[in-house]
């Protein structure tokens, strides 16, 4: 129950940040902005010390590592894929259009026999 209560007053304390952009409207767009800014920080800092907090938390840092453990393809490579891509469109839009065409032709020429002029 806790928890729960944690969280609410963390929507609460982001609302009131970003409710304190709109009612400082007269003020410089810095001040604006800061009071959202603290406004989440504020709010993250409150969902932090909640159990599902602390799991999000838990597992974003282990996506994090997961991310770096990545191996990203060279230069080289990615060059490689890139060109074989495109060429994979080229010769695929040739193709379509062929087929397009050759339909065009059959329907309209000869089954049809809508000749065009």
């Amino acid at each position: 129950m806790a928890d729960k209560i944690k969280f609410a007053l963390a929507l609460v304390i982001l609302a009131a940040g970003v409710a304190g952009f709109y009612l400082l409207s007269e003020q410089a767009l810095i001040l604006r902005v800061l009071a959202v800014l603290v406004g989440l920080a504020l709010a993250i800092a409150v969902a932090w010390k909640t159990e599902p907090g602390q799991r999000f938390f838990l597992f974003a840092n282990e996506a994090v590592i997961e991310a770096k453990k990545v191996v990203w393809p060279s230069r080289k490579e990615t060059i490689q894929t890139t060109g074989a891509v495109f060429a994979f469109v080229i010769i695929m839009a040739i193709f379509l259009y062929l087929t397009d065409k050759s339909l065009e032709v059959v329907l309209y020429d000869w089954v049809l026999g809508w000749k065009k002029s």
